[in-house]
């Protein structure tokens, strides 16, 4: 009969196929599950065992709130933190804690600095911790290392160069972010000041044509304007009362003409009463508009008071001249005309014809000064739109920099409050939650683990044995592969003739069999048992 080439087809296929292969190799099932599993879990004990120390800090908000004291840091954390973790993985900071603590003494002699600071880069694991709200409420900080204590020791490093770092970059930004406003503020501060020198000087050059000078400006204009009507007044009350002098001093000097033989003239009287007159009726205008205490009132009295009594003495003179004989008459008014009286009176008019000039000449002047204050005051209120457009100019650009420099004012306040805050640890810290934490198992290698990947790695083994064996094998092992070898039926079967010594290798056969899968099971299930309690 030529042997069977391949009796495994689909048909034959089954569970109970698949048992009956592992029951007839399960040596040779066995003994790779067990090799594969022995290598990979006692490779875990021969590994170098890593320790991992971690800690948990968490993000303590401020203990101020944000309505009394607004922070002057950024608020966003996870860049904060990704700045702090970069300034303490950097080259110099790793090297110091290498120095300080004795790291990798034996790799220093075959890598160079920067080898062993990637190396300690790598032990170190940064992992945050996110609430609710995606935001970051806690880190854990932890390192790995062969020794236990050292890699207590360093993540208890780490965790304070952390929280140390916090409270340093806060306080630095911080005050950063305040000197930055005070120079901002004192620059602003130079800029309001010029300003207010340019406003200042503005005012100074233009002083009497600014807007809030507009109503001094007319009130005073209304009063010099008044000045100058009382002035004329008075000027043209001096100038008549000029021209009553002249003619008084006039009449007492052609009184004094008869004595060189000249007729004694008999007019006089009636130029002083027509005088009298224009002054009585100028006398009543002024009383009617400035009243009876009004100073020209007074001295309009006085002179028509002065003007009546001289009237009244040449009316009397020419009186008693008249009485008498043409011939005494004649030879009497020279003796009069040079009697006592005339050497008093004519000085008298002389010095108040002086006396008036003067005041004439003095009241041309006080109105001449007051015209001119006039026409300056008017060139004041002409100028005043100008000097109002210019000030305007001036002033928006004050109160634009005058703005600014409060607001910055305001800011520079809230950022020294929040400097302040920061110095005295008030704001947004870290806080340990737990210490580092003392690492009794090692985190790698997992012998646990392991002892599950030996056994997955010895089953693969142990199937690719039998696959290859039973590959191989064209021997036929049951009556089924039999009989669809046959072209023809079977009609009848010899019975099995027993062979003592044969059966009695089968039975030891077996016995190791099983005894093998229970020295495989029993080792597996202790070094399970080892790596879970021990590992």
């Amino acid at each position: 009969m030529p042997p069977a080439a391949n009796t495994k087809t689909p048909d034959s296929i089954s569970l109970q196929y698949y048992l009956e292969i592992l029951r007839r190799r399960r040596m040779l099932f066995l003994i790779p599950l067990f090799a594969g599993w022995l290598a990979v879990w006692g490779a875990s004990w021969i590994l170098p065992p890593r320790y991992k120390s971690s800690t948990l800090i968490l993000v303590e908000q401020p203990t101020m709130p944000k309505d009394y004291v607004v922070p002057n840091v950024s608020e966003n954390l996870q860049q904060r933190l990704q700045s702090i973790t970069q300034q303490i993985l950097s080259r110099s900071r790793l090297l110091h804690i290498v120095d300080e603590t004795g790291l990798y003494s034996k790799e220093r002699a075959r890598l160079s600095p920067d080898d062993i600071v990637d190396q300690m880069r790598k032990n170190i694991d940064i992992d945050l911790v996110r609430g609710a709200d995606n935001g970051i409420t806690a880190f854990n900080v932890s390192y790995t290392a062969g020794d236990p204590t050292v890699a207590q020791r360093v993540t208890s490093k780490l965790t304070n160069l952390f929280i140390n770092e916090n409270v340093e970059v806060r306080q630095q930004e911080s005050e950063g972010n305040t000197k930055f406003l005070e120079d901002q503020l004192a620059s602003a501060r130079q800029g309001l000041e010029a300003q207010e020198e340019q406003v200042r000087q503005f005012k100074a050059q233009y002083v009497g044509q600014l807007p809030s000078q507009l109503n001094s400006n007319l009130q005073i204009l209304g009063g010099l304007q008044t000045q100058l009507q009382s002035q004329s007044e008075a000027l043209n009350t001096t100038r008549q009362q000029r021209a009553y002098l002249e003619t008084l001093l006039s009449q007492y000097r052609a009184l004094r003409g008869p004595a060189k033989g000249s007729d004694v003239p008999q007019s006089g009287v009636g130029e002083l009463d027509d005088q009298l007159d224009k002054m009585n009726s100028e006398l009543r205008e002024l009383s009617a508009t400035y009243g009876d205490k009004y100073p020209e009132v007074r001295r309009m009295k006085d002179l028509i008071a002065k003007t009546q009594a001289q009237r009244d003495q040449l009316a009397a003179e020419q009186k008693t001249q008249g009485g008498k004989p043409d011939s005494e008459a004649s030879v009497a008014a020279p003796h009069e005309s040079i009697g006592p009286k005339d050497p008093t009176s004519l000085p008298q008019l002389q010095s108040q014809l002086q006396a008036n000039q003067i005041e004439i000449k003095n009241r041309e002047q006080a109105i001449a000064a007051i015209s001119a204050q006039i026409a300056e005051y008017q060139g004041r209120l002409n100028q005043e739109p100008i000097r109002e457009q210019q000030l305007a100019d001036l002033t928006r650009g004050y109160d634009q920099s005058k703005a600014n420099y409060d607001d910055l004012l305001k800011k520079k306040n809230d950022s020294a409050m929040a400097t302040s805050m920061e110095l005295l640890q008030q704001g947004e810290r870290f806080r340990i939650m737990d210490p580092p934490s003392f690492p009794v198992k090692p985190s790698f290698p997992n012998r646990l683990k392991f002892c599950g990947l030996g056994m997955v790695i010895g089953l693969i083994l142990g199937a690719v044995a039998v696959s290859a064996a039973e590959m191989t094998d064209d021997r036929v092992h049951s009556e089924a592969e039999l009989r669809k070898l046959l072209p023809t039926t079977v009609l009848s079967e010899l019975p099995i003739i027993h062979d003592p010594a044969a059966e009695r290798h089968q039975h030891r056969k077996a016995w190791v069999a099983w005894a093998t899968t229970a020295v495989v099971v029993v080792a597996i299930l202790a070094g399970s048992a080892v790596s879970y309690f021990k590992g």
